[in-house]
């Protein structure tokens, strides 16, 4: 069983539409762990409360002192067994992604990580390539064309993209938890630990058959954090290959027949 992961950080409205999105999303034996990282505002704390409240399979902890979204992060994946889903508190879940999720996992046994398809992640973007689309209109017209992507095999990734990645235990146990001395509070550190796993056999692929909505950076916004700068540079000089990789990837880009075959299901002026 998975155990899903949401640290949270503040974004109230953010963080109370992807519960409510999450309720929707997954069936009620699912394990919930909701960490919260010292947030100040103070509807944080009943919201979580409530979501456990009317789910018993949750969790909620709450740190005392705040320690990033790295360090929330691995305070989840050491206090939780089994396979984790780390998803955003600015995500929005649609129904039956998990399943389709594990579904691809279960596809072999050496995948380390998949990630879902969103409007806003990078290499694994729909309808637009490596860019952020806003969300779409209606979220679960487009989960539902990509559901008919089932038989479709995972596409291997140069890394996963984190506002929603699921992660084999065993892969954790292989290469360790994020590196939190490097990356601190947050930006690279899901790439690095995709590339640790890659080194070791591991594999790190796109679910075509799963679809999260992501309306990013909610979370860092309220910390300042942003992507690129020192972290990225840090990631570059560890795997100097990388940067390569990800060029490739997107100059070949295998997930462009899926982004068709959507588009198509959905017609045109498809959100």
């Amino acid at each position: 069983m998975t155990t899903v992961i949401v640290p949270v950080y503040d974004a109230a409205e953010a963080t109370a539409a992807c519960l409510e999105a999450l309720n929707r999303s997954i069936s009620a034996d699912v394990d919930v762990f909701l960490i919260d990282d010292a947030s100040p505002d103070p509807a944080i704390a009943p919201m979580l409360a409530m979501f456990a409240k009317s789910r018993p399979q949750t969790r909620v902890a709450h740190n005392i002192r705040n320690l990033g979204f790295v360090g929330t992060v691995n305070r989840a994946l050491a206090e939780s067994a089994g396979d984790v889903l780390l998803l955003n508190s600015d995500t929005l879940p649609t129904p039956g992604f998990l399943e389709r999720i594990e579904r691809c996992a279960a596809s072999d046994g050496r995948i380390a990580s998949v990630t879902p398809f969103s409007n806003n992640a990078e290499i694994c973007s729909y309808p637009a390539f490596c860019k952020p689309n806003p969300l779409p209109a209606d979220i679960d017209a487009v989960a539902a064309a990509f559901a008919e992507e089932a038989n479709t095999p995972p596409i291997d990734l140069p890394t996963g993209v984190g506002f929603c990645m699921w992660l084999r235990r065993a892969a954790i146990d292989a290469v360790g938890d994020l590196d939190h001395s490097t990356f601190g509070r947050g930006y690279g550190e899901e790439n690095d630990w995709c590339q640790r796993a890659a080194a070791h056999g591991w594999r790190n692929v796109l679910c075509p058959s799963a679809y999260v909505a992501h309306v990013g950076h909610a979370s860092f916004a309220q910390t300042g954090e942003r992507a690129g700068g020192e972290n990225l540079r840090r990631l570059v000089a560890r795997y100097p290959r990388y940067n390569g990789e990800v060029a490739d990837f997107i100059a070949r880009d295998p997930p462009a027949a899926i982004r068709a075959r959507v588009a198509a299901r959905l017609g045109a002026g498809a959100p």
